[in-house]
């Protein structure tokens, strides 16, 4: 069926990033999936091409537009490229708002700019080694010395832009008898005494994606780098949570599409038995269970992003975006690399990349069973 939400805007912005890609990107990211890391470079290009805080003021150098559905193209055509490493869409979809939404005056001069233009590349520490889902268990704590300034200590795991990142948003307790209410958004700046990085992690894919351990000892953060009000982190938090979830479910179902397409294409060329491999029944069915599953989470997440635009997307609806959508994304990979047999398991091809890379987002950003629960709490059960 054809799409119905994007203008003639939208698509000239979507041919703009994909030749972003083909010049800026795709040249590189095998190099990148070596190194285990993203060029500097491609930031800062993307900055320049107006990539970066499609939403922040102008006058900071970002685009000063509000509409979700630029960063949902931009979604798209980096899931289609397979391009993995360049993490804009952290950068831009769960960071940016806060900032947009959070910083002050004083913190908008500091830190938008570099924002915007690829020179300040952003982060948010959440996760812990004894805590994932779970944000009410963290353990870091940032309490307040004499001087007024917070003294921060705590370890934070699976941080992605882990060791590119400049400015990290960083998930702490500065009132533990509080409970929820004492969690508090810091900003930790790149040479900060006692703020230092781990190991770049070993993951099974996403190689070119940096995603590191995060380790704060005594850690002197000005009151300054307070993000928002002091004991409002938790809120922040759960505010920007669907956002973020509709985003990884966009990102998840394009890669899901694209998947499809190259397998399709293969199983018309692919010869076996003196045929092609898509006219075996058993191929042909597969694939167009496929084909049905991808149309209707299509017509439900397209229908999701004009809510999300509209500002009417529910968080519960942003939990069923990012569940289905994710574990779709693994169902349909999975059976495009059974379909391309032996091939399908060299990382020479698309699909062994995307198969890959793809299992972890049933994982980050609130795993599925956390989507779940959300959902049965949103039916007051």
């Amino acid at each position: 069926m054809r799409r119905d939400i994007f203008t003639e805007e939208h698509e000239a912005f979507r041919d703009m990033v994909r030749q972003f890609i083909a010049r800026e990107v795709t040249p590189y990211h095998a190099q990148w999936e070596h190194d285990k890391i993203v060029s500097r470079d491609v930031w800062r290009a993307a900055g320049r091409a107006g990539l970066l805080g499609i939403h922040i003021d102008e006058k900071y150098g970002g685009g000063g537009n509000p509409d979700y559905r630029y960063y949902a193209v931009m979604g798209e055509e980096f899931a289609r490229a397979g391009a993995t490493g360049p993490m804009f869409s952290l950068h831009n979809d769960m960071i940016g708002p806060y900032l947009d939404r959070l910083c002050t005056q004083e913190q908008r001069e500091r830190w938008l700019p570099g924002y915007c233009s690829g020179e300040l590349i952003a982060a948010i520490a959440m996760t812990e080694p004894g805590t994932g889902s779970d944000l009410q268990g963290i353990r870091t704590t940032a309490v307040r010395d004499p001087a007024g300034d917070y003294i921060l200590n705590g370890q934070k795991t699976f941080i992605s832009n882990g060791q590119l990142a400049d400015i990290v948003i960083v998930v702490a307790r500065t009132d533990p008898a509080q409970g929820h209410k004492g969690i508090s958004l810091l900003v930790a700046e790149r040479g900060m005494p006692g703020f230092t990085r781990g190991r770049n992690l070993d993951k099974i894919g996403m190689h070119a994606q940096d995603t590191s351990e995060l380790f704060f000892t005594d850690v002197r953060v000005p009151a300054a780098n307070l993000l928002g009000t002091e004991g409002g982190g938790f809120v922040a938090l759960m505010q920007n949570l669907p956002r973020e979830r509709l985003t990884i479910g966009v990102f998840a179902l394009a890669v899901a599409e694209q998947a499809f397409e190259d397998t399709l294409a293969y199983a018309k060329q692919r010869q076996a038995f003196g045929q092609p491999i898509g006219s075996f029944q058993h191929s042909r069915f597969t694939l167009a269970e496929i084909a049905t599953e991808l149309a209707v989470a299509r017509a439900f997440t397209d229908k999701a992003i004009m809510a999300h635009v509209d500002d009417e997307l529910s968080t519960q609806e942003a939990s069923m975006v990012k569940w289905w959508n994710t574990e779709l994304c693994n169902r349909v990979t999975d059976r495009c690399v059974q379909l391309h047999g032996g091939y399908g398991y060299m990382r020479e091809y698309p699909v062994a990349r995307a198969w890959a890379d793809s299992r972890v987002q049933a994982i980050f950003g609130g795993t599925t069973e956390i989507q779940k629960e959300i959902i049965g709490r949103g039916l007051g059960l």
